[in-house]
């Protein structure tokens, strides 16, 4: 797949909430990569973590009041997708965010994730 069949293939499943099936676009030896200095900064790597890692996180979802998968922007063999959430966590309250999420295509698979956002205040 193009750079640009990867993108618009994610930000489907992203819409269609099948946000686990969207891991199928990445290579076996991916890495993630958090904000660095944000709660949870860390570089994930390997597909079958990074997979354990989003489950991991999304255990700790109580409620998802809303969220927004934006279109993406390709260039070259990387792309990048605004993403946004509000949803309430267990034992840390309500949590409303924004982030750009960037990532990097090799031979059809997407081979670096990197996340861009800010830590609001949680309520």
């Amino acid at each position: 797949m193009s750079t640009q069949e990867v993108a618009d293939k994610l930000v489907s499943l992203c819409r269609e909430g099948k946000y686990v099936e969207a891991y199928d676009l990445y290579a076996d030896d991916a890495v993630s990569i958090e904000m660095a200095g944000m709660p949870g900064d860390e570089v994930t790597m390997g597909k079958e973590n990074i997979v354990d890692a989003y489950n991991e996180w999304a255990e700790t979802i109580e409620e998802m009041h809303d969220g927004s998968v934006g279109d993406p922007i390709v260039a070259a063999n990387h792309f990048v997708v605004p993403m946004s959430m509000d949803a309430t966590f267990k034992e840390q309250g309500r949590w409303a965010m924004e982030e750009l999420c960037m990532y990097q295509v090799e031979d059809g698979k997407i081979q670096k994730a990197q996340y861009f956002y800010e830590v609001p205040s949680m309520g």
